[in-house]
């Protein structure tokens, strides 16, 4: 590749979804900020007639191939082609299903896709999404002791998000909004079953995505909602309820959505350990 590119072309191809690829790679490309892969993702690659399309396309925009094929013919087809025409590829999941293999000392199955079966784990997962849209932004407070976790939080601090991707990892998820002024639900006073985790942002951070909140929906006249002191009063009120009712904190001003997630399931799991002897 050329150092003065600014792009190059990124081959995803996949038997399954092709979702751990793309995951494997975004996360890899992110490290180079000066560079931006042009994706070419190939899902269902199942057939040689299939892969003779995507090799085709390789062939005419040459770039990194990443592959997670099972089969062993498409595997073999795939990098000779690529070896001839010089450019590197690469199996994802083969190294570890290696690594597996040799500490198990047990051959794989070589089942495509056989992370997405529709087992008890795929149904706990809808089970949550479904709980979790039912309870956003405060709606149906009579069933949030259903929830395995309750976030609460002043506006623009990323609730609903956070909520469906932990919905994602099969944990039913309900999301309250703190508004100064308005009492909070009084079943949040009497929860025992669910973790209450309260997400805390600084006034400044609030500013400036209620800014671009404001901006993306041409309201430039609702001067309290980004007003400083306004903000800081919220804030305040915030963490004096966290520190009333004992909830959880978790601070998300530098934190993605990914990240904080991850924090939440911590201390979810933590609880749950806890729990265990009772």
């Amino acid at each position: 590749m050329s150092t003065t590119s600014n792009y190059f072309h990124l081959h995803l191809i996949s038997d399954s979804t092709g979702e751990t690829l793309i995951t494997v790679a975004r996360a890899v490309a992110a490290q180079y900020t000066n560079v931006i892969p042009v994706e070419h993702v190939y899902p269902l690659v199942r057939s040689q007639k299939q892969l003779d399309r995507v090799l085709t396309e390789i062939e005419e925009a040459p770039g990194i191939v990443l592959f997670t094929l099972l089969e062993k013919d498409l595997v073999s087809k795939l990098q000779t082609k690529c070896q001839e025409i010089n450019i590197p590829s690469l199996s994802i999941i083969g190294p570890v299903m290696q690594l597996f293999q040799a500490y198990l000392g047990a051959p794989t199955s070589g089942r495509v896709g056989a992370q997405h079966t529709l087992n008890a784990e795929y149904f706990k997962r809808i089970d949550a999404l479904n709980y979790t849209m039912l309870h956003d932004d405060g709606q149906h407070v009579e069933g949030l002791d259903e929830a395995d976790v309750i976030l609460v939080g002043v506006s623009r601090t990323s609730k609903t998000p956070t909520s469906i991707y932990l919905a994602n990892r099969g944990i039913r998820t309900a999301n309250v909004p703190l508004v100064q002024g308005i009492p909070i639900p009084h079943q949040l006073e009497i929860l025992t079953k669910p973790l209450v985790v309260s997400l805390h942002a600084t006034p400044e951070r609030l500013i400036q995505v209620r800014q671009n909140r404001l901006l993306s929906m041409g309201d430039r006249d609702n001067d309290t909602y980004i007003d400083r002191q306004a903000v800081a009063d919220e804030v305040a009120f915030a963490r004096r309820l966290c520190a009333k009712f004992n909830w959880a904190q978790l601070d998300v001003t530098r934190r993605s959505i990914e990240e904080t997630a991850a924090a939440v399931m911590k201390l979810f799991s933590d609880r749950q350990r806890q729990r265990l002897p009772e």
